[in-house]
């Protein structure tokens, strides 16, 4: 079967520019260089945006431009924004409901999202994967377990949490911030029929990243395995615990390499093959958007840019950052 190659990728790209973003409630944030928007449509159907001025830690050191570290650093600064942009998005558009709860209650329930994420994708499968399996010992295999069932409950929650409305909404958003994305990318007007044609799907986006994640998961911490099996002689669930926990960021960082490569050469024929799965996914995590929702992530994009739009648009890029 021919793989159909993604649009803006067939266009000789004259440029590179960095564009990403992530859907929020009833909005879209979107990151362009040196600034991050967000607009979202309020109870009175107006859209509400806000602008702030923004450069990459990583920017502004060298040092954090190394492989891997830099990998760390954008994971850590898309969580903050991600989470910022989160909860402005639910005072516009939530007034009511939101006004009423406290900072800290926002911060306690972050807390507890995280730890439930940390649980159920990392500890469950080494717990199981000890518990029922005589693998303990075998750092090839156990992972390779290990890692299929963390797929397996990745699959299962984006599935369950797709079938509730507001996650659907939100999904619909995330469709539209691709759609916005290759329209920029390929050097359309940023208008509603320009977004028309291209796809919900895109090979960098932040799904595609988490899969990718899981995969090198398996593969770092069967060699880490094999590294502590070889120092120490025998290794157990608690062992594994306090070895794999904070080697998670530097597996993030891997995945984060791995993904600017695989969307850098969509070209080549096997780089294509390998977003497959991350670009299958995303038929789970977007969905089409209505003509209401673009225009909410085109407006964020030209906010994002402002007095700057007029230099960029109309040009074709190719970039190489989770969209």
């Amino acid at each position: 079967m021919a793989i159909r190659p993604f649009p803006f990728l067939l266009l000789a790209a004259q440029s590179r520019i960095l564009v990403g973003g992530q859907a929020v409630i009833e909005g879209v944030m979107m990151r362009v260089p040196g600034s991050y928007a967000v607009a979202v449509r309020d109870p009175e159907g107006q859209i509400q945006t806000k602008c702030q001025a923004f450069t990459s830690a990583v920017e502004r050191s060298r040092w954090l431009k190394l492989p891997l570290l830099r990998g760390v650093v954008h994971l850590f600064e898309s969580l903050k924004l991600g989470l910022s942009t989160l909860n402005w998005s639910a005072e516009v558009a939530f007034p009511e409901e939101v006004s009423g709860k406290s900072s800290a209650s926002g911060v306690w329930t972050t807390i507890l999202a995280f730890g439930l994420a940390i649980g159920l994708f990392f500890i469950a499968p080494l717990w199981i994967t000890t518990k029922l399996l005589q693998l303990e010992q075998h750092a090839l295999g156990f992972n390779l377990v290990s890692g299929a069932i963390r797929i397996t409950f990745f699959l299962l929650y984006l599935v369950l949490i797709s079938l509730a409305k507001d996650i659907r909404r939100l999904f619909e958003y995330h469709g539209a911030e691709h759609k916005t994305v290759y329209a920029f990318e390929a050097g359309k007007s940023l208008t509603v029929d320009s977004t028309r044609d291209f796809p919900t799907q895109h090979p960098r986006c932040g799904t595609s990243f988490l899969f990718i994640v899981l995969i090198a998961a398996i593969l770092a911490f069967a060699l880490i395995d094999t590294i502590v099996l070889a120092l120490v002689g025998k290794i157990s669930l608690g062992l594994r615990l306090l070895v794999h926990l904070p080697l998670i960021p530097v597996v993030a960082g891997a995945g984060y390499e791995a993904l600017k490569i695989t969307a850098r050469y969509q070209h080549m024929r096997l780089f294509r093959w390998f977003s497959l799965p991350g670009i299958w996914l995303q038929y789970i995590t977007t969905r089409m958007p209505d003509d209401d929702q673009v225009t909410v992530a085109l407006q964020s994009l030209k906010v994002a840019f402002g007095d700057k739009l007029q230099e960029v648009e109309g040009q074709e890029y190719v970039a190489d950052a989770i969209a």
